[in-house]
């Protein structure tokens, strides 16, 4: 017996594979039994074309399941675990984006009374950026931007 062509196996219906996997199970029962009572050589060498064939057969048995369940899950909320993506253990547990960007309502609340100040082009937060404060001024200085530094600190 020749090894079997997988893109045969996959034009074939579920009920055809199952039968053609009966076959190949009782061949190679078969061909063992040969190898116990010392059977020709030929026989011996075909254990394994058919212990292949029929792994083929499972495997396209499997991947047909698999792909209908896919079909069938296409547009559920929730899939399967064994239909999810993979990836890694780390990822998986990670935050989606939608609740790793939620905020708090002190956050939105901060963000609302105390925005982001420009000066210069240049976006500075007041808060974080005390650091860069002596910058600015030098900045505004080299400039003659006395008014700049006076809003900065808050006094217009």
């Amino acid at each position: 017996m020749a090894r079997i062509k997988v893109h045969e196996l996959r034009q074939k219906n579920k009920t055809e594979l199952l039968a053609q996997l009966k076959d190949l199970k009782a061949e190679l029962a078969l061909l063992r039994v040969a190898k116990v009572t010392g059977g020709a050589p030929n026989k011996l060498s075909k254990i394994k074309v058919v212990r292949l064939s029929i792994a083929q057969v499972l495997t396209v048995i499997s991947q047909k399941q698999k792909s209908a369940l896919r079909e069938a899950y296409k547009n559920k909320k929730y899939l399967p675990l064994d239909l999810r993506p993979k990836k890694t253990r780390a990822i998986r547990r990670r935050l989606t984006k939608h609740q790793a960007s939620l905020k708090t309502e002190r956050e939105k609340k901060k963000e609302m009374y105390f925005p982001m100040r420009n000066f210069l082009g240049l976006e500075f937060d007041p808060v974080v950026d005390l650091a860069c404060f002596p910058a600015i001024c030098y900045l505004c200085f080299l400039n003659g931007c006395v008014k700049l530094i006076r809003s900065f600190l808050g006094f217009v």
